[in-house]
């Protein structure tokens, strides 16, 4: 194992999204009369597209999936102030110093382009990205592998050179999908047994792990009993 790229999912990875999109759904689903949805049912959702997050929660047609994912985006932006969502724990220096140690950061999100390069920016992590995916760049969202098959291709990348990591069980399909091993993260939307049952490569409770993972994939194996 030799990696050289780490693909990021951002949402529940990178950024504590969650008590922001959860109550912007909720107020969503208010607003347009729907059927309650507790917030449990809703961070369940996280990860999917916009428009998909609503539709498989609450049956509807496909119009009022497009009147929700607008007011979804215009109520997002009224709760989005400064300090909506915070980095999870050691995220700027761990991506500072996979920077600095040569590899390439890339993120693949669900998430639309514009609020994610504003996060970046806001978090001063976007001199370290150089290459996003977001929802509107590929026809098939996770946990489909359209993302990170158009990373390697756009960055002449082999699937042995690459790794995922990201907090659902959607990542960690997408990435196997395309033939790259994965990193659960356990204190984002998913669990520990969700990535366990996807035969994730590697399972870790903080953002820092990553760089023994990237760095020393068979020390980082041997050491922390219990990561696959």
């Amino acid at each position: 194992m030799n990696y050289k790229a780490v693909i990021l999912d951002f949402d529940g990875t990178m950024g504590d999204t969650q008590q922001l999109i959860v109550k912007t759904m909720l107020q969503t689903i208010d607003a347009l009369g729907l059927e309650k949805r507790t917030k449990e049912q809703c961070q369940a959702m996280i990860g999917l597209p916009l428009k998909r997050t609503f539709t498989e929660l609450i049956p509807m047609t496909d119009e009022m999936g497009d009147r929700c994912t607008d007011l979804y985006r215009k109520l997002f932006d009224e709760n989005n102030h400064p300090d909506a969502v915070p980095m999870f724990p050691h995220v700027h220096e761990t991506i500072r110093t996979l920077h600095e140690r040569g590899f390439v950061l890339t993120i693949a999100s669900s998430r639309a382009r514009p609020t994610l390069e504003e996060f970046l920016h806001r978090m001063d992590l976007d001199n370290y990205i150089p290459y996003i995916i977001s929802a509107s760049d590929i026809e098939n969202a996770k946990p489909a592998p359209d993302m990170v098959l158009k990373t390697m291709h756009d960055l002449n990348l082999k699937p042995s050179d690459c790794i995922v990591v990201g907090d659902t069980w959607y990542d960690i399909r997408m990435a196997h999908s395309a033939g790259v091993h994965a990193v659960g993260v356990t204190y984002g939307n998913g669990t520990r047994l969700e990535m366990e049952n996807e035969k994730t490569e590697y399972i870790i409770d903080d953002f820092a792990e990553l760089i023994d993972i990237c760095c020393n994939p068979v020390s980082f194996c041997c050491i922390n009993k219990g990561v696959r």
